[in-house]
């Protein structure tokens, strides 16, 4: 069934492609004219032919008296066009012409709802895509520019929309985090998995993501060696989500399994080669194993003749006299010692 959709998306796509021309709107129309057949075409969902004439409008009247709200209903019919980049070009162009126009808010919230809508596009009403493992970025947008709505028109009649739109972005974009950290705890980068995992905890407050980033940083803690932290992390779970399941009868259990990180000729050999199963303890890493390594190969090396006694060696400790330490002068290096 879904690919009879997405054959479906492809041939209306390629037929509206072949199928659209750039309309020309008759020169002799009037003011009243051009505004009157935008707001036909509006009505009947014709905004290709509504953006048309909207523009237009502008350009032949820019100081006439539908200039503003041709500027103003351009945003829509672009915005229902699926034109996102176009309205918010229009939206940002009237907001910065007309910040004291008395509905400026209008432009705010169609900024934000383009950027809302921007991903949830034609394939995403056919297919069961998971809009939190995508990118947030259109997410981003649309609740910082929603956020600017509400701060600066509180009292606006879009106001209670755009608020609930924000709670639905704000736990997206904590989910996106969550699964951010999981890739990093399934990576090992497990410092990464924990800062992504206090970031949703510090900025995403109430949001039902908290419970999986401190679920998140225990499990990174614990990776770590890093008990306290841990501990710490684990407390706050037990206490505020005591249901959430990564605890079994108050106990914690990781979501990642430790990898293994043999080579394939261990695995292959059952450990007989290239087996390396010892943990690292806390502040090693296997370069500095592999210097100390070959430093006592170097040492164990050296004959035990060229060894002192205290390490093992045969070499003669003895001190030189006084005699051998005197240094000779020039006329006896002359003479090779004959007149010393």
């Amino acid at each position: 069934m879904q690919v009879k959709h997405l054959l479906l998306i492809a041939i209306l796509g390629l037929t509206a492609a072949c199928s659209s021309t750039k309309e020309v709107v008759d020169e002799n129309l009037s003011e009243v004219e051009l505004y009157q057949q935008a707001q036909a075409d509006l009505d009947n969902k014709s905004y290709t032919s509504a953006t048309a004439k909207l523009k237009a409008l502008e350009s032949r009247y820019p100081f006439g008296r539908y200039a503003d709200q041709a500027q103003l209903e351009l945003i829509y019919a672009n915005y229902k066009n699926s034109e996102p980049e176009a309205a918010k070009s229009a939206a940002e162009r009237f907001i910065r012409l007309h910040p004291q126009h008395p509905n400026v808010d209008y432009a705010y919230y169609l900024k934000g709802l383009t950027s809302f809508d921007q991903d949830r596009g034609l394939v995403a009403r056919f297919l069961p895509l998971d809009m939190t493992k995508r990118d947030p970025g259109a997410a981003r947008d649309s609740y910082n520019e929603f956020a600017q709505l509400t701060s600066r028109f509180p009292n606006s009649r879009y106001a209670p929309d755009a608020k609930q739109r924000m709670i639905y972005l704000r736990n997206l974009l904590a989910s996106y985090e969550i699964h951010v950290a999981d890739y990093y705890l399934t990576r090992q980068a497990y410092v990464a998995a924990a800062n992504r995992g206090r970031y949703v905890v510090e900025n995403f407050q109430e949001t039902p993501s908290v419970g999986d980033g401190l679920a998140v940083m225990t499990e990174a803690y614990m990776r770590l060696h890093l008990d306290d932290l841990a501990a710490t992390s684990l407390d706050t779970l037990k206490t505020n989500y005591p249901d959430h399941p990564s605890l079994e009868d108050g106990k914690f259990v990781p979501q990642q399994d430790e990898q293994d990180n043999r080579s394939w000729i261990s695995k292959a050999t059952l450990g007989w080669i290239g087996s390396n199963t010892d943990p690292l303890p806390p502040g090693e890493t296997r370069a500095n194993q592999d210097v100390q390594r070959q430093y006592q190969e170097a040492r164990d090396a050296i004959p035990k003749e060229l060894l002192p006694p205290e390490d093992g060696g045969t070499a003669d400790q003895q001190q030189p006299n006084a005699e051998e330490g005197k240094s000779r002068s020039w006329f006896s290096y002359a003479t090779f010692g004959l007149f010393d």
